[in-house]
């Protein structure tokens, strides 16, 4: 997870009806997540070839009121994915930014070192999102940048004119503070121009969460 600063003005326009932008501490964030995806199922079913994948995504967070309490979500803003089959149901079933391209990656975890690659190649270019930890992983403090990064539980995207919404559930992870870390890549074809300044600025942080099973509940459409 590495996660830059960004003006909250250029993410306005991307944010759902009916959602809000959400801050740490007066910053809005921008995170690309490389994440790898084992013994994936869909509703409850596994797909024969499409169960280990890997993804990266751009993606920022929200938040909406329900009731008395917050409801805070993150909006992707694209979602790479090895396989064309995997961007369709994603689609079909989310209604998330998929894209399929060509994809990689080299996990290594010895003793008290761990470094993780995530590469994807466009036309003849392979590009990378890379960054390696040491230590043991960490307990997320309570009201820390990290559980701000971490622990959004709704994803939410625009549905036409109207918002879709879906839960996501995980136990809370523990993390690497990255020691080293790069994301190498044409960010303002790959994303667009609005990102390009963003993107080739220091982040604010870089993290290695331990992962851990995950289930997204089917999306319903807030009218």
């Amino acid at each position: 997870m590495l996660n830059f600063v960004v003006d909250p003005a250029i993410l306005a326009p991307l944010v759902p009806p009916g959602i809000e932008l959400d801050y740490d501490n007066g910053e809005t964030f921008l995170s690309v997540v490389g994440f790898l995806f084992l013994d994936t199922r869909l509703l409850g079913l596994p797909i024969p070839l499409h169960r280990d994948f890997e993804e990266v995504n751009l993606r920022f967070y929200v938040r909406k009121k329900s009731a008395d309490t917050w409801r805070r979500g993150v909006v992707f803003i694209r979602e790479l994915v090895p396989r064309r089959a995997i961007a369709l149901v994603a689609r079909a079933f989310y209604g998330e930014h998929y894209f399929a391209l060509p994809m990689k990656h080299d996990i290594e975890h010895v003793d008290l070192t761990v470094s993780v690659e995530y590469s994807w190649r466009r036309g003849r270019k392979w590009e990378l999102l890379k960054m390696s930890g040491s230590g043991e992983p960490q307990s997320i403090p309570a009201g820390s940048h990290a559980e701000f990064i971490t622990e959004h539980y709704w994803g939410y995207t625009c549905v036409r004119a109207d918002c879709s919404e879906y839960r996501v559930e995980h136990p809370r992870w523990k993390i690497w503070k990255a020691d080293t870390f790069e994301l190498r890549a044409d960010v303002t074809t790959l994303y667009g121009a609005q990102f390009t300044e963003t993107l080739n600025q220091p982040p604010r942080s870089a993290f290695i969460a331990e992962g851990s099973p995950i289930t997204i509940q089917r999306r319903s459409i807030l009218l």
